[in-house]
């Protein structure tokens, strides 16, 4: 059985951040579960560009209120009790508004090692 907390968790190296965005990740690929888990904090009226090429995502918002624009597709509005599925690989930007950050409980497959960081092109690399 795995235990963890979000704190011990967030005071660790499992704590990645970046300018729009931090992610803690709570189960990675070593845990031999078949997904990652992360809770991840969208900060407050930033946009974020992303293409899991390599990756399913499943995110659904526990807090704040955001939108997702698929790039070349619609923009769906995010609040609490929204889930969204990044089922095709979909190219897509996401914004949070002003005055709240989101925070979302996100499921990748496969499971990420707990190092990546987007590239310019909004892609996470397979790492071993």
């Amino acid at each position: 059985m795995i235990v963890r907390t979000l704190d011990e968790c967030r005071d660790s190296e499992r704590r990645v951040a970046s300018e729009t965005w931090e992610s803690v990740r709570m189960l990675l690929k070593n845990d031999n579960m078949g997904f990652s888990f992360h809770i991840t904090t969208i900060y407050q009226d930033t946009e974020t560009h992303i293409h899991y090429k390599n990756h399913l995502e499943s995110v659904y918002c526990m807090s704040g209120e955001g939108e997702i624009e698929v790039i070349g597709g619609e923009t769906y509005p995010i609040k609490p009790g929204t889930l969204y599925i990044l089922d095709k690989h979909d190219e897509h930007y996401l914004r949070a508004y002003k005055d709240k950050e989101m925070v979302m409980a996100c499921v990748f497959n496969p499971p990420i090692t707990g190092t990546e960081v987007h590239d310019e092109n909004g892609v996470y690399p397979v790492l071993d």
